[in-house]
């Protein structure tokens, strides 16, 4: 395996990893944040069981990508075509 390849593997690993990291943070500290930017008055904070792991999956995968696309930038491991 070269050196680019090892370089874009940690990428996309790391990248998913903050992905989920970002979910379950919004998802367990953000909805408990509610009632201060709305009408609800009730703390929403979830567990990921709760929110359900398909709708976590499908949350944290394209904030992964997000991740993915700054550290491509940053570290130029050159995933996403210039």
């Amino acid at each position: 395996m070269s050196g680019l390849a090892l370089k874009r593997l940690v990428v996309v690993i790391i990248s998913q990893i903050l992905g989920l990291g970002t979910t379950a943070l919004i998802v367990s500290l953000g909805f408990d944040a509610l009632p201060l930017f709305t009408a609800i008055q009730t703390p929403q904070g979830r567990s990921v069981a709760e929110f359900g792991i398909q709708y976590f999956l499908v949350t944290a995968v394209p904030i992964g990508i997000v991740f993915m696309v700054w550290m491509d930038l940053l570290l130029d491991t050159r995933i996403l075509p210039d």
